[in-house]
């Protein structure tokens, strides 16, 4: 079962973060956003399809994010957590803690913004356009 959130890069895109890894449907960016990766995403935790949210909520569940933009692709694995809401019609937050809130979509991650590989971070401050697949298993 997969969602999928397309959004843009963006000029402040630092991906500097050790412990998040986010993208948001706001349509600004400032330097102090270091775990945002993709701006004007047209969809948020909120949109994602019940099955999905569900899936996710189970302790095991394995979740996959797969970003890719211009050619570059990286993928943090995470697990579900019986907390998430999946509320936040702002944002999608996948965190390395255990900590859950209203945009977190999965936790326990093996990285976060500062992980993802440099060219695919270049090309997000370069302005590319971001797909972000979500895979619950």
């Amino acid at each position: 079962m997969e969602e999928t959130i397309r959004a843009t890069g963006h000029e402040h895109v630092a991906a500097a973060h050790q412990s998040t890894v986010e993208v948001t449907t706001d349509d600004f960016l400032t330097p102090a956003g270091d775990c945002i990766v993709g701006i004007e995403a047209d969809r948020a935790a909120a949109d994602f399809d019940p099955a999905f949210v569900e899936a996710c909520r189970d302790a095991d569940a394995t979740v996959t994010a797969t970003f890719a933009a211009a050619g570059h692709e990286d993928a943090i694995t995470a697990r579900g957590d019986p907390d998430l809401t999946f509320e936040s019609d702002r944002s999608a937050v996948i965190r390395t803690s255990d900590y859950v809130d209203d945009r977190t979509v999965a936790v326990g991650a093996d990285g976060a913004a500062a992980s993802l590989d440099r060219d695919l971070v270049a090309a997000l401050a370069d302005g590319a356009d971001l797909t972000l697949t979500l895979r619950v298993a």
